[in-house]
């Protein structure tokens, strides 16, 4: 066996079993599942390789190795995570999707299988337990962001936009909005989706997954949704101008639709739902609010103080802190995730003149600035500056070329 990081008990653990037993495929996903739910994984990667099975996970949104293991019973172990899911074990040629409905520790899980070269490969998405982020108070969210989205929810139409690359926290967000909803109206409001897959159960709302192959698109789904008489409704994801459209027709017609968009910054995503040809009327009295969000490691208690010339990053910080590394932190030094998000909001006279002149994301962002928007950037360097996160977690996260960066320079 070999491994793409120092050993750790896990690995040793799964490295001890012997392939040649007849229960090796069980005891090793389980000890598998097991670690990955105590460690807050988000996903683990099974990779068939020439050299064996290759194990990753992603710690705080990091992919980090765990070790390449016994190359013989690679396609029992990814078997044995199929028969968990109830997916057809005899098919290894076709991708398959499922769920693992014996949940651990209260977290759930999704299977995911896709053929390759060397072997089926398989990734299990784990979703936080049910017992952490519930509310939109427990997200972290700065509290005028916070304060602004109970005032959004609090109405009884527009569209609430939560944005942000991919593994940015956006669906977390959107469902901590959606159990608010429940919390504060108790039975008296009716709450749908319409989703791709269905991530977690949501008491007290009607869950449903879309079916291309059935004709049950988002297109479709929304239209008959509609005619179920919801008063609030969650799109997964609007990713077309027909499903928008219909989405920002519903929240002009006395709902109140929350949904999800692939965004690098709320102006952004103005301007993209401006391209795909949605009028600039309906963006400017249809939409409630915009949040755009991403997710940076939090530095562990290990982290030492950095040097302002070699370490910042060309970041213009006063004091700032850096990763050490320590067994608490399996050496990465950081542990956990804290979340910098801004919210645009398209009310104020000089925000709502720029998206009717169709202004560019970065003269649009600017009228915001203007209108009192603390952006993303900003609160990111915040929070570098409180010593919650560093120079390099910011870079890697935003990058070098972010048009906010670019302007704090």
């Amino acid at each position: 066996m070999s491994t793409t990081s120092e050993p750790d008990p896990l690995t040793r653990q799964l490295a001890e079993l012997d392939p040649a037993a007849s229960a090796y495929a069980t005891r090793f996903v389980d000890l598998l599942l097991q670690a990955a739910c105590e460690r807050r994984a988000s996903d683990v990667h099974l990779q068939p390789t020439p050299a064996g099975l290759q194990i990753r996970w992603r710690l705080d949104g990091v992919l980090q190795g765990v070790g390449v293991f016994s190359s013989g019973e690679s396609a029992d172990v990814v078997s044995r995570l199929k028969v968990l899911a109830e997916l057809l074990t005899y098919r290894s040629d076709v991708p398959q999707e499922g769920r693992i409905r014996q949940v651990r520790g209260g977290v759930e899980m999704r299977i995911s299988t896709f053929p390759t070269l060397h072997g089926e490969r398989a990734v299990v998405r784990l979703f936080a337990a049910r017992q952490q982020f519930l509310y939109p108070e427990e997200l972290g969210l700065p509290a005028p962001i916070h304060q602004q989205l109970l005032l959004a929810l609090a109405e009884c139409s527009g569209l609430i936009l939560v944005c942000g690359p991919a593994g940015s926290g956006k669906t977390t967000t959107a469902y901590a909005l959606l159990r608010y909803l429940t919390r504060s109206s108790g039975e008296s409001m009716s709450l749908m989706t319409l989703e791709d897959p269905i991530e977690m159960a949501l008491d007290g709302v009607a869950q449903s997954q879309i079916n291309p192959t059935a004709g049950f698109d988002f297109d479709t789904g929304l239209r008959s949704l509609m005619r179920q008489d919801p008063e609030a409704v969650f799109v997964g994801e609007v990713r077309d101008r027909t499903t928008v459209e219909i989405a920002y027709q519903a929240a002009l017609t006395g709902h109140l639709v929350i949904t999800t968009f692939h965004a690098g910054s709320a102006a952004a995503a103005v301007s993209r739902l401006s391209d795909m040809g949605i009028e600039p009327y309906l963006l400017r009295s249809g939409t409630r609010a915009i949040v755009c969000q991403r997710l940076l490691r939090r530095l562990c208690h290990c982290a030492r103080e950095g040097s302002r010339t070699e370490e910042s990053l060309g970041l213009d910080v006063g004091r700032f802190r850096v990763p050490a590394g320590c067994p608490a932190c399996l050496g990465t030094g950081y542990s956990g995730r804290l979340v910098v998000a801004e919210m645009l909001s398209l009310q104020p006279e000089n925000v709502g003149q720029a998206v009717l002149e169709r202004l560019d994301s970065n003269r649009l962002e600017q009228r915001a600035v203007e209108a009192g928007m603390v952006t993303r950037w900003t609160r990111a360097v915040e929070a570098v500056e409180r010593g919650d996160t560093s120079p390099a977690e910011l870079r890697r996260v935003f990058g070098w070329t972010d048009a906010a960066s670019e302007r704090k320079r």
